[in-house]
């Protein structure tokens, strides 16, 4: 599995190239790397709601890129865009990455709508409980939106799914590689960041959930 590995001195994040969203943090590279390793089964899950399967079992990791961190980094955000981010993409995988990123929201929508409202608390997530965790993710894909050229709200269930559709639709376009409504994100960067918001909170609302 190629992945990239993005450092600072209190965080690392190593992201799978090929697939959208399985990005796993930890103090070190060892720890990110088990961490990912970890997370296939759930991240499984995802990738068989989009049509795919990925290997979860007997997994080499392939550092290929290698990319000092800043402060969002430190913070908890994945924020490098990679040299492999920058690959043209065709209408085939255009369509993949949209749909991993819709499975990753659905997956979202789908843990959600089975957890308590009142989540454990402690490192793992802070304070917030289920309903405030779907929101700071919707919050955060509106300004994802934005770096998209896209004009979105979440004020409501029904904007969330326009905002979203409008997101996948931009996703679904192939790409010479470039940058998105001439910005920042490049498309897989893009379809990695937001399958990643989503799949890690919907992780979190599991990892919290009182037995």
């Amino acid at each position: 599995m190629r992945v990239l590995v993005e450092s600072s001195p209190k965080k690392v994040f190593v992201a799978a190239l090929e697939w959208p969203g399985l990005v796993r943090a930890g103090k070190d590279e060892p720890l990110a790397v088990e961490s990912l390793l970890e997370h296939l089964p759930r991240y499984a899950v995802v990738a068989a709601a989009a049509g795919e399967v990925i290997p979860e079992d007997g997994v080499a990791v392939d550092v290929v890129e290698r990319h000092e961190g800043g402060s969002g980094t430190a913070f908890g955000v994945p924020g490098v865009t990679g040299d492999a981010d920058r690959r043209p993409v065709d209408a085939g995988e255009a369509r993949r990455l949209a749909a991993i990123v819709a499975a990753s929201w659905a997956e979202l929508d789908r843990v959600a709508a089975t957890a308590p409202e009142a989540l454990r608390k402690g490192p793992r997530g802070g304070g917030r409980d289920t309903s405030k965790v779907v929101k700071h993710v919707n919050e955060a894909d509106t300004a994802y939106a934005q770096v998209m050229g896209i004009k979105a709200s979440a004020h409501d269930r029904a904007a969330v799914l326009a905002m979203r559709e409008a997101m996948l639709d931009v996703l679904r376009q192939p790409s010479d590689g470039s940058p998105i409504a001439g910005r920042r994100w490049t498309p897989r960067y893009a379809a990695r960041r937001i399958a990643w918001h989503a799949l890690d909170h919907a992780w979190e609302i599991e990892d919290r959930t009182e037995c």
